[in-house]
């Protein structure tokens, strides 16, 4: 039996709105006073499923905490098993607004990439995740909070060290680097038949030849068959675009406007679609973005522990903001001026996929690349079409470009002969360099 609760907690920086927690009659009794309390980051999967009874297993009282970033989930079913299974609560708080607002644009005006192509959908998500989690302990006075990730992973990392940096005092629980736990559960088959034992119904079984993770970024699979780096991905595999094959032979010809390097409208003239809110704008763009196949990646990576790992992405909305925005800024900002950027983009890229969003040097890269925007504005005409995403033209008002400077038709303010010196200048090091080696020959 459980009672429902309307509660609105709030979040560091603004209140989080559409809060729902369930309580567990049996735990509020009394009967489990003086237990210690864990926010478990809970989401009705195997793993997790197991952790929560395990959990209970070993003394605790859990609060199981779930943050909606845009992943399609029956968040009724999962609030009800959660407290079925012995949850003292479940505490579900809507991020997906901040998820774009303050994590995913930031990582567009970065053109952020992990080793040049992952686009950092599951990395991005953690430091949100992990920001309710902390804030749900302190609301209900929990000393511990505990989450899901393998002790081979990264997402142990992103977690924990988000954890830690923005609540010093909080201890963490992972079972998976537990030796009393995964030394009694060596895999999966051991979690089955644990949840089996306790009547755990569960979204996927045996069979299930790999695991995903999804949110409003992205989904991301690996692990089973994706094991085996040669294996291809079988045609069912993925849930969020569709196969560039079979995509629509007509493409969508759409304009993205940026203020300061973020997204601030959409629109399909010939759809009759306009959007200028930034979870609009993202939802729209999965939508048109996935329809034509865009934003599938099939790579291995370095994982932050030390191993290679190989993951298949979906990003559609992602891929194709990354596309618009790196030709807007190329054409707003000075040259120097983006070498140094993009060498912040990279550490940026790092820092997030490492878990250290939360630190102080990442505060500063995103300063920093936040105040290289300020002129980063305009319109991108671009045309997806079967898994290509094709810039077709953009215009600014804070362009660099000098048509008339540029021009082969027209001189403009440029004298031509100057180039000879300016290029003899350049070549003196060269010819040096060739003296040296002809020297060294003879």
């Amino acid at each position: 039996m459980s009672t429902k609760v309307e509660l609105v907690y709030k979040s560091n920086r603004r209140s989080i709105s559409l809060k729902t927690v369930y309580k567990n009659k049996s735990t509020m009794s009394g009967e489990n006073a003086g237990k210690k309390r864990v926010v478990l980051a809970y989401s009705g999967g195997l793993d997790t499923s197991t952790i929560l009874v395990w959990l209970i297993e070993q003394g605790y009282e859990v609060v199981a905490y779930l943050a909606n970033i845009g992943q399609e989930e029956d968040f009724d079913a999962v609030r009800e098993k959660a407290v079925k299974f012995g949850a003292l609560k479940m505490v579900i708080l809507d991020l997906r607004k901040e998820f774009v607002e303050e994590f995913i644009w930031p990582a567009i005006q970065a053109n952020a990439t992990y080793e040049d192509r992952y686009l950092l959908g599951t990395s991005l998500a953690r430091p949100l995740i992990t920001r309710g989690m902390v804030q749900v302990a302190k609301d209900e006075g929990a000393h511990y909070v505990t989450h899901g990730a393998t002790g081979k992973g990264n997402d142990q990392i992103r977690f924990e060290l988000g954890a830690y940096a923005l609540h010093p005092g909080i201890e963490v629980i992972s079972p998976w680097r537990q030796p009393e736990f995964y030394n009694r559960f060596k895999g999966r088959t051991d979690l089955f038949e644990y949840a089996k034992h306790h009547g755990i119904p569960l979204p996927v079984t045996l069979k299930s030849p790999w695991s995903m993770d999804a949110n409003l970024m992205h989904i991301s699979y690996e692990s089973g068959v994706l094991e085996d780096p040669d294996h291809h991905a079988p045609d069912d595999l993925f849930q969020m675009t569709t196969d560039p094959e079979k995509a629509p032979d007509k493409a969508d010809v759409i304009e993205i406007e940026f203020k300061k390097g973020v997204p601030v409208c959409v629109t399909n003239s010939a759809e009759s679609v306009k959007h200028t809110e930034p979870l609009d704008i993202f939802v729209y763009l999965n939508k048109v973005g996935g329809r034509h196949g865009i934003g599938r990646v099939d790579l291995v990576e370095n994982r932050f522990i030390g191993m290679k790992s190989r993951g298949i992405y979906e990003t559609p909305g992602g891929t194709i903001l990354i596309a618009a925005h790196t030709d807007i800024e190329v054409f707003t900002m000075d040259r120097e001026m983006r070498k140094i950027k993009r060498t912040l983009d990279v550490q940026f890229g790092d820092q997030v996929y490492k878990g250290f969003w939360f630190s102080p040097e990442c505060e500063f890269t995103r300063f920093c690349i936040n105040k290289s925007q300020e002129h980063v504005e305009g319109v991108v005409t671009l045309k997806l079409f079967k898994g290509g995403v094709y810039i077709l033209g953009r215009r600014s008002p804070l362009s660099l470009y000098n048509r008339e400077l540029v021009s082969m038709n027209v001189q403009g303010d440029y004298e031509p002969h100057e180039a000879g010196g300016f290029i003899k200048i350049n070549a003196l090091r060269l010819r040096e360099y060739a003296r040296l080696r002809q020297k060294l020959k003879e």
